[in-house]
């Protein structure tokens, strides 16, 4: 059903730590370097497991802006279900954090998941363009979760 290709508004930046002889420091954004559709609305950092996913799901209105650097690895997978999208139905996947620090705009209506494919719990930072449940946390959650739904074309090579 879907074909490996590129999707349209998926953008991957390599991350580079700066390293001295206090440690390193990684810039993850800079408002010079992406379309202010993206900026951050707000900042969270998730654990995940060993062998363990999040997703897939996609969200009405939010784009997300996430932060691979580790520790661990995450295979991150997409698919373009934008119906009005040039690449849609293609589907991409790539591996991406302490062997690639790399930052992923995930644009809404991409739908996204990841997984830690490393030995160690791992990191992920998200910046989304929008508050989680809006201002004060009074709106409905902006996520179509897929995840639990068995005929979901949607699928991740676990």
């Amino acid at each position: 059903m879907f074909k490996k290709g590129a999707i349209e508004g998926i953008e991957i930046k390599t991350l580079k730590a700066f390293s001295d002889k206090r440690g390193w420091l990684m810039e993850l954004f800079r408002s010079d370097e992406f379309g202010k559709e993206y900026f951050p609305a707000m900042t969270y950092i998730s654990m995940t497991k060993p062998g363990v996913a999040r997703g897939p799901h996609e969200h009405l209105d939010q784009a997300d802006y996430f932060c691979f650097i580790g520790p661990s690895d995450f295979r991150l997978y997409l698919w373009d279900n934008r119906k009005d999208s040039p690449t849609y139905m293609n589907t991409m996947e790539l591996v991406a954090g302490e062997s690639y620090p790399a930052a992923v705009i995930v644009p809404k209506n991409v739908v996204h998941a990841y997984k830690n494919v490393g030995d160690r719990d791992g990191l992920v930072i998200n910046c989304p363009n929008r508050l989680y449940r809006g201002e004060g946390k009074k709106d409905p959650i902006d996520e179509v979760r897929h995840e639990d739904d068995v005929n979901s074309p949607f699928r991740m090579d676990i």
